[in-house]
C-alpha cells in the first residue's frame, strides 16, 4: 500500500493505529534470491522501480513483476525486452508490448499526461531509441511530440518544425553518425536539450562513440548527453525536468 494512501486511511478512520503501524513495519524490499524489488522507489524518487529486461531470464522477469503486482504496483516498465522473451512472459503477467521500443508495461493503467517533451531524430534508423524514450515518457505521464528524420543533411526539415521545438518544455535529440543534431537543436531551443548518441553509422562511428564525443563537446549551451542508445535514460530524465517545470516535481519540506 502506498504510504500516502495508508496515512489517509488512518486519518479517515478506515484503519486502526495498530494496522497502520503493522503496515509501516513491512520491509521496503523483498529478497527473492535473484532480485530485491524496491517497493519504496516511488516514495523516494516519484516513480516505480523499472526492470531492465536484458540479461534476465523470462522466469526472473515474470517473478519480479508478480511480486511487485502483489504489492499493488501499476505501470511497471520493463525495458530491453526482445519479442521472443515477451512471448515467454506474456501468459504469466498482464502487460502490453511496444515492439519498436522493446518495452513491456505490466499492469498498464491510464495516467494524466502533462507538459510537452519533443523527441527529435536524425534519421529513421534512430527511431527505436526514440521510441524507448517516448514510451518511457508516456507511461510516466508526459505529453510527447515525435519529430523524426530531420537530421542535419536536410536542415530545412528541422526548421519546418520550429513551432514544435518552441512549444517543448524539454527536447530529446537522438542521432548517430557525427551526432551534430544535438548542437543544432541546442542552438535553436530555449529549453534543456538531452542528447542521445546512437550506434547508427559507418565504421568510424565506432558504434556511437563518435556521436557521443561530439555531443559531449557541443558548443550549444543547455545540452547534456546520456549514454549511447540510452533512450530510457533520456526519457526518464526528461520526465523529471518536465514535471518540475509543470509543477509536478517533488514537494520539499
Amino acid at each position: 500500500m502506498d504510504v500516502k494512501e495508508l496515512l489517509n486511511k488512518y486519518k479517515d478512520g478506515k484503519i486502526t493505529e495498530e494496522q497502520a503501524i503493522s503496515a509501516l513495519k513491512a520491509k521496503p524490499f523483498e529478497d527473492l534470491g535473484f532480485a530485491k524489488p524496491d517497493y519504496h522507489r516511488h516514495l523516494r524518487q516519484g516513480e516505480n522501480e523499472v526492470i531492465y529486461g536484458e540479461g534476465k531470464t523470462a522466469a526472473q522477469i515474470a517473478g519480479i513483476v508478480q511480486n511487485m503486482t502483489a504489492h499493488g504496483i501499476k505501470n511497471i516498465l520493463i525495458t530491453r525486452v526482445s519479442p521472443e522473451k515477451y512471448a515467454e512472459i506474456s501468459d504469466s503477467i498482464n502487460a502490453v508490448y511496444y515492439d519498436t521500443a522493446r518495452i513491456a508495461v505490466a499492469n498498464p493503467e491510464n495516467v494524466e499526461r502533462i507538459g510537452s517533451v519533443a523527441i527529435v531524430s536524425g534519421g529513421t534508423s534512430d527511431i527505436p531509441v526514440c521510441e524507448e524514450a517516448a514510451v518511457t515518457l508516456e507511461v510516466l505521464g508526459n505529453n510527447v511530440s515525435r519529430i523524426y528524420d530531420v537530421g542535419v543533411s536536410g536542415l530545412h526539415r528541422l526548421l519546418a518544425r520550429l513551432d514544435a521545438l518552441n512549444a517543448a518544455d524539454v527536447i530529446i535529440a537522438v542521432a548517430g553518425m557525427e551526432g551534430a543534431l544535438a548542437s543544432v537543436v541546442g542552438g535553436l531551443a530555449d529549453c534543456p536539450v538531452i542528447a542521445v548518441p546512437t550506434s547508427v553509422g559507418y565504421g568510424a562511428n565506432f558504434e556511437g562513440l563518435s556521436a557521443l564525443l561530439a555531443m559531449l563537446n557541443s558548443c550549444a549551451s543547455g545540452v547534456s548527453a546520456v549514454n549511447i542508445d540510452n533512450g530510457f535514460g533520456a526519457g526518464y530524465l526528461a520526465s523529471m525536468i518536465n514535471k518540475a517545470v509543470n509543477g509536478r516535481g517533488r514537494t520539499r519540506a
